[in-house]
């Protein structure tokens, strides 16, 4: 019951219905299944913090618990848990020039290569690199791309 309301539908709703219709595309249902995959096959357990999609299209930050029970074919059968973080961590969407900027910032492109890349000024890449991590609450790139990848900071380790 507690699925069918977080998704926005009856329960009925949800019987045979393809899983893919809860991602916000296609590709991340399929990255989301492989790694996924990979994880449960090694530890028979698996969790995460993805975007998902409620029926009416409203997208969303849902925290991923399973456990599978069959760990050499671990989606044949499985404990799914499911929790809705939309009420402390809201889903903030970018704009198609943010979205090139952070994808060049994950790249590790420097402020003066995304300029080069984007064809715009080395200010106007600060200016949208100071946004975005205004508009996530972070005080650096580095938490920006945490904050962006949906891992917590604190389980993010620096390299030595």
């Amino acid at each position: 019951l507690r699925f069918a309301e977080m998704f926005g539908a009856e329960v009925d709703s949800f019987r045979d219905m393809p899983l893919e219709r809860l991602y916000p595309s296609l590709k991340d249902y399929e990255k989301v299944a492989r790694v996924g995959g990979d994880i449960l096959r090694e530890t028979g357990r698996y969790e995460d913090e993805r975007i998902m999609r409620r029926l009416d299209g409203d997208i969303f930050w849902c925290r991923v618990r399973g456990h599978s029970l069959t760990q050499e074919t671990p989606l044949a059968r499985a404990v799914w848990s499911f929790a809705d973080l939309s009420g402390h961590k809201p889903y903030l969407p970018l704009t198609p020039r943010e979205q090139d900027v952070v994808k060049a910032l994950g790249e590790g492109l420097t402020s003066k290569e995304i300029a080069r890349e984007l064809n715009i000024s080395y200010r106007t890449v600060e200016v949208y690199r100071a946004r975005l991590q205004k508009k996530f609450g972070v005080p650096n790139t580095n938490a920006l791309l945490s904050a962006l990848s949906g891992i917590p900071q604190q389980n993010i380790v620096p390299s030595k």
